[in-house]
């Protein structure tokens, strides 16, 4: 839990209080590689903060899944359109390693903001990494080439290439694992 506190205190330093308000209400969870932490078509009714893991966001197709996040350690995860309207999800997210969550539940959160003294800043704060991560993404794929994606990916998260497999890799920048073959190959 300490990892969550150096992170908030990054963002928007707590007072004690707070933080022993606002961490009453986490949850930890340990799930084993390959576990569904939410199916398309529920409701994200937690955020989360992953102290150790991997876990992709991705959309289930029957002939390949598209695959647009990955988090990893020290990073928030929650399907957040779901969890902000409390409608069901369009994607799934799903463990790709051992992962350890600490989770706080929508009611909770909100309990959260209403009584801690910074807690919407906190929150404010997230929603605009979380917008910028995602504009960012959006920009790169209608404007930068599939070969573009992937330097950038692994200039930003190199930990990808080696702890993720590629027909994932493949689904997030765009191409199929047979054009990331060829653009691997260039490269080297």
């Amino acid at each position: 839990m300490n990892e969550i506190r150096k992170f908030i205190d990054h963002i928007s330093p707590m007072n004690d209080a707070d933080w022993k308000f606002f961490s009453s209400k986490l949850q930890e969870v340990k799930l084993k590689k390959n576990t569904t932490i939410l199916k398309m078509g529920n409701v994200e009714n937690y955020l989360s903060f992953i102290t150790k893991g991997i876990v992709r966001l991705y959309i289930p197709r029957e002939s390949a899944d598209l695959t647009f996040g990955f988090l990893f350690n020290n990073e928030f995860v929650t399907a957040y359109d779901s969890f902000i309207t409390q409608s069901p999800s369009e994607y799934q997210i799903e463990t790709l390693a051992e992962t350890t969550l600490w989770k706080i539940s929508y009611k909770d959160l909100q309990q959260v903001y209403k009584t801690t003294d910074n807690g919407n800043t906190i929150g404010r704060k997230m929603a605009e990494k979380m917008f910028l991560i995602k504009s960012k993404r959006e920009l790169a794929l209608l404007s930068k080439t599939a070969e573009e994606r992937y330097f950038d990916l692994f200039s930003e998260r190199p930990k990808l290439l080696q702890q993720i497999p590629l027909k994932y890799i493949a689904s997030y920048i765009g191409v199929t694992p047979q054009a990331l073959s060829r653009i691997r190959k260039r490269i080297t």
